[in-house]
Order: C-alpha cells, then sequence, then structure tokens
C-alpha cells in the first residue's frame, strides 16, 4: 500500500496561515480584563550602593496598587551561578538593572509613578572593559562570588576576583606542535556585545488563584526552565506552576533565559495573586534585559610550509556583564570547538568568563561559536597569504575527517559531524571561486570574497530530554502534543513530518499542539542548540511507535490475525500480503467494538521520549568529555564591491552550503539559513552596543541600534549537502544556528582582502575603513 513520503518535501508550516493573516495570538495579545500593568524603575548608573529608595509619593499616585523593590523578597537566582537578583537590592552592577516595580491599573499611571520613585545611589568605581576586571586589585563585581550557590557543579568561580569560570583544552603535545611548525601566525580579535532584536519583545504575566496554582504566561523558549527555577527560588510546589507559551515572535536565544517571569511573579503576589503583565518596551528590550555576549581573543597557529596546522593555542575572554546567566557556558562552546572544524593535533586553549558593569548576557544564535569561528578563520586566512596558498586548499587540507579527534578529544565520523571538504567543493563552485578572488572593475572598484568554514555541536546537559504524546481523533487523524516552543523556525511542522512519515500518512492529518502548557505538555528542555529536531524528533518515533504497536495489537483482534502480519499506511491497519484487507485507524482510536456490541481496549493513547546519551563532563585540568552526540559543517561566502575613492562598499552575494544530514523541509530550511545569514551581516558592518566610560548604554533604540534593512541585503545562495546522522531522525542535523556563524569571518576575510588591512574587530562598517586607511584624518573638503 503506497503512501505520501513527507521527508525532503518542502511542506506549509501548520501556523503559517493564521501569522499572515494576523490572527496568530502572542502572548502581548493576551490582555485579559483587569489585568494590572508592571513597569520598573531602573538604574541610572551601572555600578553603586543603593542608599536609599523613596517610595512613598509613587505609592499615592492614581491607579498605583502596590511598589516593591529588592527588599520585598531578597533571593538569588541563575541557571548556572545563582548571583542575580530579579530585583537589585543593596547594590547595583549595570545600568538598566532593575531597582523597582509599580504595580498598577495602566502602563501609563505606572509609568507616571515610576518618575515619582526617588533613589539616591553612592557610586563605585566601574569594571567597563575586560581589561580592567583582570587588573589586579580591580573593583570586583561581585564581593561574595566564592559563597554563591552554582547549580552547574561543573562551573567554576574563583573568588575574590571578576572571573566566573575558566574553561581549558588540553590536547596533544604544544612542545612537539611548535617544533613542527615552519611557520607562525599570531592574531587578535574583539568581538562587541549586541542585541537579539526580536520582533516579540520579552514580556510575561503572572497570576496567583486562591487555590494557589501559579500561572505564568510568557513568550519564552524555556518554559519548563521558567517552572523549575520559579519553584527553586519562591518555594512554590512544582505542580502548583503551570507555565503558558504560545507562538514566541522570535527569539534568537535571547528568551532563553529567565527574567521577566520572576518579576511578574513577585508583582502579582504584591497585590495578592491578581493578573499582572509587564512588556519590555524597544528599549527596556534591549537595556534591562540580557543580550549577546562580547569577546576578546587571541590566537597563535604554527603549520607547515604545506600548509598542515600542526599547533594551536588560543585564549578567549568572554564579557559576561553584571552576572553569569549562560555567559559561562558560552565560553565553555567557544573552547570545545575552539580549533573549526579542523583537525589539529595539538591545542591549547583557555576560555574565561568576565564580570564588568554591563548589562548582562544570555544565549545567542551560535551560542559563542561565532566567536571561536572569527577567531579561527581569521587566522587562517592570514596563515594562507603567507603560505601564499588558495584560501580553500588550506581549508581542504586541514579539515576534519572520519578518525580525526575533536579539541575534548571525542572521536568524529562523518555520521557526528558531516562533510566538511564536500561543503567547501560545493560552495567552490557556486561562488565561481576560478573567476578570481579580487577583481578589479573598470569604474575602480574592487570585488572582493571571502570564505569561512564553521562547525557547531551543542553544549546541554548530560540529562536533557523530549517528551511527546499522542492522542488520536474520531476520524483517525492524530493529535501531537510536545514542549518546544514555536519561535520561528517552524519545528512544530518539522516534527508534524517525521511523525507523518513514521506513520506512513498525509501530514495535513497530523494536527499539532501549537501552545506549550506545562501542565499537559511533555516535558522538553529548551527550544534551543539546534537540538529540537534530534531530540523531540526521536520522541516523536518512539511515540509513533507506541502507537503503532498498540494499533497492530487491537488490528489483530479486529482482523483476526497475527500482529505480525500487519502493517500501517495511509491511517489503516492492512494485513501485508493482502491490503485489501483493513480497518481504519477511526474504527480503533476508541477501542474496537464487536458486531455484538461488546467493545474491548479502550481510547488509544501513544507515548514517546528521549533523553541525550553518553555525554559526560569535561575533566577541569584537560577538557576532554563528551559535550555532545553531533556537530553540524558548513562552508560560507560573502562577496563585496568596494570603493577605495570613499571606502565603502556594497553586500553582493552570501553563500551557505551546510551539510545538513538530510533536509526534512527544503524551503523552511533555506529560510531558516538565509535569516542567519542577514544576521551575520549585521553583526559584521554595523550592530553593536556602545558604552561609554561609566558603562552607560549609548544606543538603547533603534533610532541608534542599527540593523540590517531591508533592500540592503545581498543575493542569497543557499544549498546542502546530506550526510545522514545515524542516530538521527532521518538522519537530520540541526541547522537552526549555524547560518549565523561564519558569515562575519567571511566578510572580514573578504573587506580586508579589498582594502589591504586587517580588519579583526567587529563591526566593520564605512567609517572604520576610513579610519584604518587615514588614520581618522579627512584626506578631501
Amino acid at each position: 500500500m503506497e503512501s505520501p513520503s513527507s521527508i525532503g518535501i518542502t511542506t506549509i508550516r501548520k501556523e503559517s496561515w493564521d501569522k499572515v493573516t494576523g490572527s496568530a495570538k502572542y502572548n502581548s495579545d493576551n490582555i485579559p480584563p483587569n489585568t494590572l500593568h508592571a513597569k520598573l524603575l531602573t538604574s541610572t548608573i551601572a555600578h553603586g550602593l543603593i542608599k536609599s529608595i523613596n517610595i512613598d509619593k509613587a505609592l499615592k499616585s492614581k491607579g498605583v496598587q502596590n511598589i516593591i523593590t529588592g527588599d520585598y523578597y531578597p533571593v538569588l537566582t541563575g541557571s548556572i551561578i545563582k548571583d542575580r537578583p530579579p530585583i537589585a537590592r543593596d547594590k547595583v552592577r549595570y545600568f538598566g538593572e532593575p531597582v523597582a516595580v509599580v504595580i498598577a491599573n495602566s502602563e501609563e499611571e505606572a509609568m507616571k509613578a515610576l518618575n515619582l520613585i526617588e533613589v539616591e545611589y553612592d557610586p563605585l568605581p566601574v569594571v567597563a572593559s575586560i581589561t580592567e576586571a583582570l587588573k589586579p586589585n580591580a573593583t570586583l563585581v561581585h564581593e561574595n562570588l566564592g559563597n554563591y550557590y552554582c547549580p552547574d557543579y561543573t562551573v567554576y568561580p574563583v573568588a575574590h576576583t571578576n572571573m566566573a569560570d575558566h574553561v581549558k583544552i588540553r590536547k596533544g603535545n604544544m612542545e612537539l606542535g611548535w617544533s613542527q611548525s615552519d611557520v607562525i601566525v599570531e592574531s587578535t580579535l574583539y568581538l562587541p556585545k549586541s542585541d537579539h532584536l526580536a520582533m516579540e519583545t520579552r514580556n510575561a504575566i503572572a497570576e496567583i488563584t486562591p487555590s494557589g496554582i501559579v500561572n505564568i504566561y510568557t513568550s519564552s523558549q524555556s518554559p519548563f526552565a521558567a517552572k523549575e527555577e520559579l519553584n527553586r527560588a519562591y518555594k512554590i510546589p512544582e505542580g502548583n506552576i503551570i507555565v503558558h507559551t504560545p507562538l514566541v515572535g522570535g527569539a534568537f536565544g535571547g528568551k532563553a533565559t529567565i527574567q521577566l517571569e520572576h518579576l511578574a511573579y513577585l508583582a502579582s503576589s504584591a497585590v495578592g495573586g491578581r493578573m499582572v503583565k509587564i512588556t519590555n518596551t524597544r528599549e527596556d528590550d534591549i537595556t534591562i534585559s540580557p543580550s549577546k555576549v562580547a569577546a576578546e581573543g587571541k590566537l597563535k597557529i604554527g603549520a607547515t610550509k604545506e600548509g598542515i596546522i600542526k599547533a594551536l593555542e588560543c585564549t578567549y575572554y568572554t564579557d559576561c556583564g553584571a552576572y553569569a546567566d549562560t555567559g559561562p557556558r558560552m565560553a565553555k562552546s567557544i573552547a570545545i570547538d575552539c580549533s573549526g572544524p579542523y583537525n589539529i593535533e595539538n591545542l591549547h586553549c583557555d576560555s574565561i568568563s568576565v564580570y564588568t558593569n554591563h548589562g548582562y548576557v544570555t544565549s545567542f544564535r551560535g551560542f559563542g561559536h561565532g566567536v571561536c569561528t572569527f577567531g579561527i578563520e581569521r587566522l587562517l586566512d592570514k596563515l594562507a597569504l603567507k603560505l601564499n596558498m588558495d584560501p580553500f586548499d588550506i581549508r581542504i587540507k586541514n579539515a576534519i575527517i572520519e578518525g580525526n579527534t575533536s579539541p575534548t578529544q571525542d572521536i568524529i565520523t562523518f555520521s557526528n559531524t558531516g562533510n566538511l571538504t564536500s561543503c567547501l567543493l560545493k560552495l567552490k563552485q557556486l561562488m565561481k571561486w576560478d573567476e578570481g578572488q579580487i577583481i578589479k572593475s573598470e569604474k575602480g572598484t574592487i570585488i572582493a570574497k571571502g570564505i569561512a568554514s564553521l562547525w557547531k555541536t551543542s553544549n546541554s546537559p548530560t540529562n536533557a530530554s523530549s517528551g511527546v504524546v499522542l492522542t488520536l481523533n474520531d476520524d483517525g487523524s492524530i493529535n501531537l502534543n510536545f514542549g518546544a516552543s514555536e519561535i520561528g523556525p517552524g519545528m512544530k511542522t518539522t516534527i508534524a513530518q517525521i511523525l507523518a512519515e513514521r506513520m506512513k500518512m498525509d501530514v495535513e492529518n497530523i494536527h499539532v499542539f501549537m501552545d506549550v502548557n506545562t501542565q499537559v505538555t511533555p516535558k522538553h528542555w529548551k527550544t534551543v542548540a539546534s537540538m529540537t529536531t534530534f531530540m523531540v524528533g526521536n520522541a516523536a518515533l518512539n511515540a509513533a511507535q507506541d502507537l503503532i504497536n498498540q494499533l497492530k495489537e487491537i488490528g489483530g483482534i479486529a482482523l483476526k490475525c497475527s500482529q505480525d502480519d500487519l502493517e500501517i499506511a495511509n491511517q489503516k491497519v492492512y494485513v501485508i500480503h493482502r491490503p485489501d484487507i483493513f480497518i481504519s485507524f477511526k474504527d480503533l482510536v476508541n477501542g474496537y467494538q464487536y458486531s455484538s456490541g461488546k467493545s474491548i481496549y479502550g481510547q488509544i493513547i501513544a507515548k514517546g521520549s528521549y533523553i541525550v546519551s553518553r555525554l559526560t563532563p569535561l575533566d577541569k585540568e584537560t577538557g576532554k568529555g563528551k559535550p555532545s552526540n553531533s556537530w553540524t559543517v558548513a562552508a560560507q561566502a560573502v562577496e563585496i564591491e568596494y570603493n577605495p575613492a570613499n571606502y565603502s562598499y556594497r553586500l553582493l552575494k552570501a553563500f551557505t552550503v551546510i551539510d545538513a544530514g538530510r533536509v526534512i523541509n527544503p524551503k523552511a530550511a533555506r529560510g531558516v539559513v538565509m535569516g542567519g545569514m542577514s544576521m551575520g551581516l549585521g553583526l559584521a558592518t554595523r550592530e553593536d552596543l556602545i558604552y561609554d566610560k561609566e558603562a552607560i548604554l549609548q544606543n538603547s533604540s533603534l533610532r541608534t541600534y542599527k540593523l540590517i534593512r531591508f533592500g540592503e541585503n545581498p543575493e542569497y545562495i543557499v544549498d546542502f549537502i546530506e550526510t545522514p546522522q545515524i542516530d538521527a531522525p532521518y538522519g537530520a542535523r540541526g541547522i537552526a544556528e549555524h547560518g549565523t556563524i561564519g558569515i562575519p569571518a567571511a566578510f572580514a576575510n573578504a573587506i580586508s582582502l579589498a582594502v589591504g588591512a586587517d580588519f579583526d574587530t567587529l563591526p566593520i562598517s564605512n567609517e572604520v575603513i576610513w579610519k584604518t586607511k587615514t588614520g581618522g584624518k579627512y584626506d578631501s573638503l
């Protein structure tokens, strides 16, 4: 019996019609009657003691129901290091940190009351950079760092310093590596903080019912983590906490953190459990909530005259800002993939998380891999130039292959990593590299092409898990329920396709529960790390097998034959050698009824789960261990046109070839990669958060924080290699973040070649090029 295939077929996303017609509902669209509104008063300085907060006038302001400060419920939060109070208490550590929450009948009334609160600070010396943070006798952002509780036992804060963690990679013999090197090249880098800029700003709603149920409605990538953190922080029975997450309007890692959920809960508890809503303005989202990590790096690489890399030594410092959040885990990610997708037998890497008085950071698309990719890919172009080698050739010569080992000494296979060489060769063909890497046009401009390879693995806990529950409707269609948030890439549809393929049925007959409700939705660790397809997909396959077993069991009774003689397809259970003998799902979903009227079995409910396996923590001194099951490799390129007359450039084309293992939904896959490429170009050319010497953020609005805009994008060319990952659903590996990771390095390589100068700091604007070429002096009127 033939059935339609769902894998490798472009499929319209389950939520697409609701989104394009405007009927889709996001968390901010939910404003029940009598909802109160909370607004945050934030610190006007980056570091200082709170001498006093006077809320008397504000409490008397019209519409104000209550005002809370850090003394209302003193607690420290954090998934890695418990170092952050939801509301600052005694001390502020970054510009924009919440110091009071006003709960009022309306946003307008809350805003008016904010202006009546009087706060007096005693300023402290500001730690405004990584360099200042690491100085001997530096001002401490956290005086009690050595006393903080660390839920993640693999993080090692250093007491009496500004170092939140230090991850080490020690592989091979560095002395031998340097002795075998004919050429040594060194480089530095600086990548600034930037913002996630999701279209939907972060928001949360909380209410506490008379029976003690805490309902949290949040735009989150981590609804189950929100439940766990609220349970731990406020000792609420976990069964009393229900987190609801509808469609999420973009996230890029920024909604993996738990911040506004704490504040909404505290605000609700301060007004007798009434429903309270907190929604960031765009300025709040940039200033108050966490951003992308900043990093500095120093690298040294050694190679033979033939271009074989023998040694790599690198040190990275990540600016976590005022609180750790996931900063230390991003520093770990930088370390575990510090070699890039290359076979380097002798490695020495230190990745150090540093506290400063900048806004704190959280997960960002690529989870630190943009840092190490920029470092190694700029270094490889410099090495190729010194050896007079083609940039493609040096990458292909050193591309990681089956039998090599990762920086953490895990064994590489084509299944768990993919085929970088194939990606590079296809990229070379697509971008017509043989026509020349640099071409001077008749009008005096310069066409230049830059490339970069990348790889990324996840960095999940060793017990991350996912669950899936399947129920059936009376017409034989299937309801699919799992705990990943739909944050934009269409993973709900992807899982539906995987389930449809296994059940040999039309994906249109798979109905997906789009929201997450932690009371009725099976747990999913977090919708992060490009792991949803892998984790939930495997759970869905296990659930499908459970469903098939049940259908065959009851089908065998109905068809009076052995289960071994049965197969399923097209919502039917049929005899393998007699497809004309069958019974439809719809006649089995609530059990089977004999002609006599007697019924057996009952409603069919299937379940499946998946937990990551064989992962281990890293050794503290060597970094040896198994942080993940797989990598995804890719090759990217940017083609630009540079005008030396006025130091300007145009983005012409951007390319990505990615080994996706197996492409589930081709058009959706291209879309998510293209979106990542656009984000990468924004980071490369214009995006950064600008702080003054007192660590006061200067560009907290879209008037001053510049994004790449419609019409400024180049032509995007995306293609795929398919080397199946044998333990993944139908061979598919993660691709959601990878479009972003290598683009900044590819752009920097292209612009460095075109301008004839090294650019190792992002972003690279026309002004930066002008300053580099002229020293910042005008050369014309």
